[in-house]
Order: C-alpha cells, then structure tokens, then sequence
C-alpha cells in the first residue's frame, strides 16, 4: 500500500480523530475521509485545516446504520473508529470491524475500553480470511504504555510490578466521549492484577502521587494519579505472566476538580450512587472552562523486576509534553501505523491488540519532531552514582565528558581555573554580597573550586580572588522531589537541571527561607549554565534580587582535561 491512501475517519471532526488529521495532513499521497454525523461540521473542520496537503474529504457518517455496500463504495483502504465512547457501544460493539472484515477493509480504532479491546481478538480468524489487519486500542493505552514496557524490562529475568499514568495539560480537551466513558465507569468494579492474583479496583477512587520529570527538562509539580480502567489492566497480565501488580493512572487537572471526582467516585463505590453518567455533561462542561496551570503535560511508566542475577531493581520512562504537542500523542499510534502502510510495511493479517505492531522507537522519531521529551531512570546504574548522575538520568550521557567529570564527585575532587566577578551596585545588592561572602568585582581572578560528598550531596567550596563562599547541594524531597536542593545559608533554592544540547543550565524554580516556602516573586533569580569552550569547562553564574538587583555574576574556566578524569567519566 505505497500508493495514495484513502482512509476513512469515524469521528474525524471529533477530538481525537482531529488531531489524527492533524498528524496526517501533510502526507500528499492520503485521502482522508474526514467522517461523522453531522454534514455540517465535518465540511466546517475540513475548511478550517487551510495547510492541509492531504485532500480531506467531509463526509457524514453513521457507523451503526451504515452497510456493507455502502461502506465498500466509499472504497477506503483502511478505516479508523475514533468516535467513542467504546464502553458504551452496547450488543453490536464490532459491528463495524465485522463490516471491515466482510467488504476485506483493514481496520484500526483508538479504543480505550477494556473489554472492547479484549474482545477483539474473537475476529482474528475471520480477519485472518480475508487478508485484512483489526488493530485495536491504538492509543496512549494500551501501545505506547505497552512499548515502554517492552523497553525497560529489556534484560529482566522478571517482572514483578508495572505502575503508570499519563498527566494532561489543562488545556488538553479530552472531549465530551471521553468524559462519557469515565462517569461510566469511575467508582465501579474493575479487574486489576494485585498481590500476584486477580483483584478489584475502583477507578477513580484510588490515588497515588508521583513526579513526571524527562531526563534533562524540568518537572511537573507532583500530580495525584487515579486508577483508570483502561486495557493495560488486563494485556500486561497476559503478556508478563509473573507480574504481581499493574496499576495505570491518570492525573486530570485542576487538581480541585479532580479531587471532586475522586468524591463523586467513592460514592458509587459505597452505593451511594449507582454511576457518575448522569454527571457526564457538568462534568465536560467544568473541564471545557475551569482550566488553569501550566500547559504542560506527561506520562510515566515504572517497572519493577529482577536483573539476570536476581537483584532487585526498578526502571522508569518518563515524557514530558509542552504545548499543544501533548494533545497529539494519544493519535500517534495511529499515525506511525498509516505512514509504515504509505512505506510499504503493513500490519500482518489478523484482528488483535495494536501493541505488537508499534515499538517505542517508532513513537521517539515522531517525538524528536515535537516539544515532547522522554528518558529513563534505572536504580541498579543510579545506586552509588553521584548526584547529578542520579538527578539526571539518562540525560546524563549526553552531556560533554567535560561536565561528567566535574559532576562525577564521589568523595572529594578540587579544580582550577581562571574567573571574572561583576557585582552590583546598589548598597542593598552590597550588603546581601557581603553577608554571603562573595567575592569583589575583578577580572582573570584565579578560582579553585572543591567538591565534597557528604550525607547523599555534595559540598561546594568556591575560592575567587581569595575570597570563599560555599553551598549545600542535595536531591529534593517532598515537593522539591526531582530537583536539586541547594542551600546557601538560611536560604535554600529548587533547581531544575536542564540539559540544552551541549550545555547544562540551572533553572531556578522555587526557594525557601529557613524552610519555610517563599513566594517566588521575592525570591532569587538566577541565570546560570555550564558548558565547554577550548576543552575546558565554563560556567557562568548570575544571582540577582528583587529591589536590590544584581548581587555577583562570577564566570570563568576550570581545567577537568587530566586522562584520570577522562577515564574516569568513560567508565
């Protein structure tokens, strides 16, 4: 199929089929038949999409009344079902996949109902037949949730425990069938793998809290992650046999709201309530207007297992989305499914789940286009690492040997170099420069700088011009978890560690005095980075004050270029 393409969209005008044209639309060779019920309003989404290169096509669309004949005069070659809600398709739920199969259509949904997804695999024979693929559940859950999987048990002996979520942006727009399928469900039984044995779980009704940090960017604030019944909860068990706990949530905001939610649902689990689907639409209407917070969203998955030796050791992807990019992802699956049919690589015959047929790889080339950043973390290479190694993750190969060694400080290491100082003027600026004891104003001032491991962090000594000042660094805990916690006196500041191509800068994004947390409007401001010029390390350190401006920019050159350090950082 590495000719023009017609691919019908059920649902096309809606939120997820979309941004499914959205992806596709710059692909020549596509027809997309932009389909749903009403005329109107896919002919209105077809004229906004003025970039499109594709031809799209409005068409209306009713997938429960539609026929053979008519399905096979529209002569598409693959159709996608992303209408939804699938929980909520009732006795005839594949009757457009069993129309697919007959008219030897292939056919491919974004589903993210359990049992619709589990269910599919009955049409494999008659798909088998007629030399047609049936893709179900091309989604968030259970493809790319599954290929994260796959990757992070890689050289496991067992899997023991797999834990997820995914943490929207406020301003995603889940649409109003999303919404549909979680009043349905939120509160009511669903099967979850627990203690090594089937269980129940309450979606929506149990919590937990996590951070979402991509190696390198800085983290989202700590979300509350409720259960949500999506395939994952039964396709893990399948597929890892030995797993004693799947878990997969979502952490929707605002926070208040979600929290709403999580009420409504513990009355249904006490029978206070038979369901939530009477509150579907307060429900679609507070999230469509009640938005604020970061546009920023993520997704993680946490394996825990064996090594080959039998040790324990536990594994985590983490995905951080900027933007409208975030949005994007529950379609991509999709995506890389049409682009492989337009390359000539099509999904073997057979109606099954959609996670074989997409590995993480596929999704990391679409992410490296986008504002969507990913890494992971391991505890058997972080245990008796140094602290930036542990804080950074797998963001710490990329930086320049340079860095590596500097930050490779496991008992004590000192270096030398050559070093600037401005400083400000005003007498307020002064006084803060001179408590703290930086060093005066000054140009080719020699600089030592040591580092000492001490209780899980390091000490940092800095000697500029003769004068010394020193700070406290440690990993974060509680809500500054993710961060690197420096403290400079009574003042302790929240850094992100921010990997920007060769270089490593430090973001400052909250602070404390004397532990107690400060608005950050009060609060230092700080531009500071570290680089390589001319094989030797660079950094360059501004802090600055509310009212009192600059208080020290010290810059300068440290040479790390001993083959000690060079063999050091390679092994």
């Amino acid at each position: 199929m590495a000719g023009p393409t017609r691919i019908l969209i059920v649902g096309g005008y809606g939120t997820f089929g979309g941004r499914l044209v959205q992806l596709l639309e710059d692909e020549p060779r596509l027809t997309l038949l932009v389909a749903g019920r009403s005329l109107s309003r896919a002919h209105e989404f077809c004229t906004s999409r003025k970039q499109a290169v594709a031809q799209l096509v409005p068409l209306q669309f009713d997938r429960e009344r539609v026929g053979a004949e008519e399905l096979a005069s529209l002569r598409p070659d693959l159709v996608v079902d992303a209408s939804g809600p699938f929980q909520a398709y009732g006795d005839r739920a594949y009757r457009l996949v069993d129309l697919c199969v007959e008219c030897r259509i292939h056919y491919l949904d974004l589903a993210d109902a359990t049992d619709f997804v589990a269910g599919i695999g009955l049409r494999d024979e008659a798909a088998r037949a007629a030399g047609v693929f049936v893709l179900s559940g091309a989604s968030s859950f259970p493809v790319l949730s599954g290929a994260v999987v796959r990757r992070l048990a890689e050289g496991l002996s067992r899997v023991r425990k797999i834990r997820g979520g995914i943490a929207p942006t406020p301003y995603a727009g889940v649409g109003l069938n999303v919404i549909r399928a979680i009043a349905s469900y939120a509160g009511q039984a669903v099967e979850i793998r627990r203690g090594g044995r089937k269980s129940i779980g309450r979606p929506f009704a149990e919590t937990m809290s996590f951070v979402i940090c991509a190696p390198g960017r800085i983290p989202l604030e700590r979300r509350r992650f409720s259960l949500v019944d999506v395939p994952d909860l039964r396709t893990l068990p399948q597929q890892w046999l030995d797993v004693e706990e799947v878990w997969m949530g979502a952490a929707p905001m605002p926070a208040s709201l979600h929290r709403v939610l999580n009420a409504f649902a513990w009355l249904v689990r006490l029978r206070l309530l038979p369901s939530l689907a009477w509150l579907a639409g307060a429900m679609q209407l507070a999230t469509d207007h009640l938005r604020w917070g970061a546009h920023r969203g993520g997704m993680f998955v946490r394996v825990e297992g064996d090594d080959r030796n039998g040790r324990p050791v536990a594994r985590e992807w983490h995905l951080l989305a900027e933007g409208d990019d975030g949005p994007l992802i529950p379609s991509m699956a999709a995506e890389i499914i049409v682009r492989k049919l337009l390359a000539g690589i099509a999904p073997p015959a057979g109606a099954r789940t959609a996670e074989s047929d997409v590995n993480l790889s596929d999704y990391e080339l679409l992410f490296a286009r986008r504002d969507l950043y990913s890494g992971t973390r391991d505890s058997s290479v972080e245990a008796g690492a140094p602290l930036y190694r542990k804080l950074l993750g797998s963001a710490w190969d990329q930086l320049p040997w340079q860095i590596r060694a500097l930050h490779s400080v496991t008992s004590e290491s000192t270096y030398e170099g050559i070093c600037s100082v401005d400083r400000g003027r005003n007498p307020l600026s002064r006084l803060v420069a001179a408590l703290y004891g930086f060093p005066a104003a000054g140009s080719d001032l020699p600089v030592t700088v040591n580092f000492k491991a001490e209780d899980g962090g390091e000490r940092w000594t800095r000697t500029i011009g003769g004068a010394r000042f020193f700070s406290v660094q440690k990993p974060g805990r509680g809500r500054s978890e993710r961060f690197l916690l420096e403290r400079f006196g009574p003042v302790s500041v929240d850094i992100a560690l921010v990997v920007d191509g060769a270089s490593l800068r430090y973001v400052v994004c909250g602070w404390r005095l004397l532990g107690i947390p400060m608005p950050r409007w009060l609060g230092p401001r700080s531009t500071a980075f570290e680089t390589v010029e001319n094989e030797k390390f660079r950094f360059d350190v501004e802090i600055a004050l509310p009212f009192a401006g600059l208080i020290v920019r010290y810059r300068g050159l440290l040479d790390v270029s001993s083959e000690a350090e060079r063999a050091a950082v390679r092994a």
